[in-house]
C-alpha cells in the first residue's frame, strides 16, 4: 500500500486541476454577466455559489474514494441551519484543514468566504476565481502603521464595511482562524508556549468583522480540528497517509457586547481579547482530549 500512495497523491492532485480549471470555465461568464448587469448580482452570486459547492462535492467525492480518510465529527454538527449568517472560527495546522472544513459543512451553512490578501488577485485562475465568487480582499495596515497614523485604523474599518456589505441580503459563512497563520513548533516555541497545542490568537481580525457585519452574523461556530497521527501536509493528505481526522464543531450565539469599536475603545478591546483567550484555553483542553481520544 505504501507503494501506491505517490500515484494516489498525483491522482489526487490531477483530480483538482481538472476541478479547478471546469468550476473556473463555469464561474466566469457569470462573473462577467454580475459585472455588465448589476441588477443581476444577487442570482448571478445564487448561481456561483452553486458552482463553488459542486465544486467542493467533486473533490470531496474522489477525497473519499481515494484518500479514505475518516473525519469523526462530534458536538453540534446536525444543528446547523444554511439560511443563517455565521462567524467560524478554528485552529489552523495545515493546508488540510480547509479541505475538512469544506468537505464537513459544504450545504449544511451557508457558503464559505475567508479574507484574502490582495497579492493573490495576480495568481492565475485562483485569484480571478476569488475575485468572482466575492471572497473579500484584505488590506490591513500593520499595528506600527497604525500607531503612527491612528486613523488608518478606521481605513481598514471602513474597508472591511464595504468587503462584507455584499453580505447583509444573503446567507454567509465567514471563516477566520485567529492564529493568523499555521501551527509550527518553531512559531509555538516563540511565542512562548502560552498554549500546548494553539499559537495565541488575534483578536482583531474577529472584531472588525464582526463589527463591521454590525450583528448580520448571528452565530459563533467555534471548530477545533485534531489529528491524532500528526500534523500532515497536503500530500500526505492527497497520498491517502491521514487515516483519521477529529472535528468538534460548537455553536454559540453572537451577542452585543461582542460588538464594539475594538482600535479606538481599550476598555472593549481588553474585554473582548479576555473572551478570545477563554475561547482558545478551552480549544487547547479540548484538542488535548481530542489528539489522545483512543476511540478513533
Amino acid at each position: 500500500m505504501r507503494l501506491l500512495q505517490p500515484f494516489t497523491g498525483i491522482l489526487s492532485l490531477s483530480l483538482y486541476v481538472i476541478t479547478i480549471i471546469i468550476a473556473f470555465l463555469l464561474i466566469m461568464p457569470v462573473a462577467l454577466i454580475k459585472l455588465l448587469i448589476p441588477g443581476l448580482r444577487r442570482p448571478c452570486n445564487q448561481i456561483l455559489d452553486q458552482i463553488a459547492s459542486g465544486w467542493i462535492e467533486a473533490n470531496s467525492y474522489h477525497q473519499k474514494r481515494l484518500t479514505r480518510t475518516h473525519i469523526h465529527t462530534s458536538g453540534e454538527l446536525d444543528t446547523l441551519n444554511k439560511n443563517d449568517w455565521y462567524m467560524l472560527i478554528a485552529n489552523h495546522q495545515s493546508w488540510v484543514d480547509i479541505m475538512i472544513l469544506v468537505r464537513v459543512l459544504n450545504r449544511r451553512i451557508p457558503y464559505v468566504k475567508f479574507f484574502f490578501k490582495q497579492e493573490l488577485l495576480w495568481v492565475p485562475l485562483l485569484g480571478q476565481a476569488l475575485w468572482a465568487v466575492d471572497f473579500p480582499v484584505m488590506r490591513r495596515h500593520s499595528k506600527a502603521q497604525i500607531r503612527r497614523n491612528p486613523a488608518l485604523a478606521n481605513q481598514d474599518l471602513e474597508r472591511t464595511q464595504r468587503a462584507c456589505e455584499m453580505y447583509r441580503h444573503s446567507p454567509v459563512t465567514i471563516i477566520n482562524f485567529l492564529e493568523g497563520t499555521r501551527f509550527t513548533p518553531a512559531k509555538h516555541r516563540a511565542q512562548g508556549e502560552t498554549y500546548r497545542h494553539l499559537l495565541q490568537p488575534k483578536a482583531g481580525g474577529l472584531a472588525f468583522t464582526l463589527a463591521a457585519m454590525n450583528g448580520q452574523l448571528r452565530q459563533l461556530l467555534d471548530v477545533t480540528i485534531a489529528y491524532p497521527e500528526g500534523r500532515p501536509s497536503f500530500w500526505d493528505y492527497a497520498c491517502g497517509r491521514v487515516r483519521n481526522v477529529h472535528m468538534h464543531i460548537r455553536s454559540m450565539p453572537i451577542t452585543d457586547d461582542l460588538i464594539g469599536d475594538y482600535p479606538g475603545d481599550a476598555e472593549f478591546r481588553e474585554r473582548f481579547q479576555s473572551w478570545v483567550n477563554d475561547l482558545w484555553r478551552e480549544k487547547d483542553q479540548r484538542l488535548e482530549r481530542l489528539i489522545h481520544d483512543r476511540s478513533l
